[in-house]
């Protein structure tokens, strides 16, 4: 563990297992924030956090306004579309792809034809003074982001930073993303500026974590606590056993929010005008 400055070290306010639905036979579905859309102010600047398991044809072509959407690929090979470019791309295993659909971007998420899909998708809100920026991508390829290593730890950096080490990721929010890969018995100490809200998602093995070290296992996640007074808090994460996470954190908005279906905007007249300039075939 390299050294760092005294952070105010984070607790972990909750603890939960994600509970798996089956949408149709090959389509299932988790909210890993509980219990799913419309906890707009406990996770701010996260609107929610969707795993899914699936096959081709589960998503039809449909549109965002408003949002942020951050797809992370677990397994599988996923073939995308998007209006904005008329551009075709694929991701694969360990792969992510940021999204900014600003003012409005139609597009399509589909499995390879035969595979199936494992991924995780991010919703971050947008500002109110960014909803109506212009739509782009960032395929964010696992093989060329920024990596900090430490003895038994590995820490891939698709968002933010992390031990110094910057990934250059655009963002309108600030969130930090990291895919962290750890040893048994190892330690890591994440800097995180005090005003962020953020979570913790095992994909793999069982950590201790925060300042009492609460047991989290396969599937569960950690909500932070508070991270203090001063400018930078840390959060703490031991492996048990060989440990795969995923950590998100964000500056939260603290805006109104009205959400229905694929828009989320400040007002319900801004979501009235997002359907109506769908409908007249405004969006790119």
């Amino acid at each position: 563990m390299s050294k760092q400055k005294q952070h105010y070290e984070r607790g972990i306010e909750d603890v939960w297992s994600a509970v798996k639905n089956q949408i149709h036979r090959g389509h299932e579905n988790s909210f890993i924030l509980e219990p799913g859309p419309g906890n707009w102010e406990k996770y701010d600047p996260f609107l929610f956090l969707a795993e899914d398991w699936f096959q081709r044809g589960s998503f039809d072509t449909h549109p965002h306004r408003g949002i942020e959407t951050v797809t992370y690929v677990m397994e599988g090979v996923l073939e995308h579309y998007d209006s904005s470019t008329n551009g075709k791309d694929e991701l694969r295993a360990g792969d992510a792809q940021w999204m900014t659909a600003g003012r409005g971007v139609i597009h399509k998420e589909d499995p390879a034809p035969g595979e199936t899909v494992h991924s995780l998708q991010l919703w971050v809100n947008l500002p109110a003074s960014h909803k109506m920026t212009e739509p782009h991508y960032q395929n964010l390829r696992a093989e060329t982001m920024p990596v900090r290593e430490e003895e038994g730890v590995s820490v891939r950096i698709f968002s933010g930073s992390s031990g110094g080490v910057q990934s250059s990721t655009r963002n309108i929010v600030p969130v930090t993303m990291l895919e962290v890969t750890m040893e048994a018995g190892a330690v890591l100490l994440q800097e995180l500026p005090s005003s962020y809200n953020g979570f913790i998602f095992v994909l793999e093995g069982e950590a201790r974590l925060g300042r009492d070290r609460i047991a989290c296992g396969e599937r569960q996640a950690a909500w932070l606590g508070e991270g203090g007074s001063g400018e930078w808090s840390s959060v703490r994460i031991e492996a048990i056993t060989p440990l795969r996470v995923l950590l998100y954190a964000g500056e939260p908005l603290h805006e109104p929010i009205a959400a229905r279906g694929p828009f989320v905007m400040n007002t319900e007249e801004e979501l009235r005008q997002a359907y109506q300039d769908y409908r007249d075939g405004k969006f790119i």
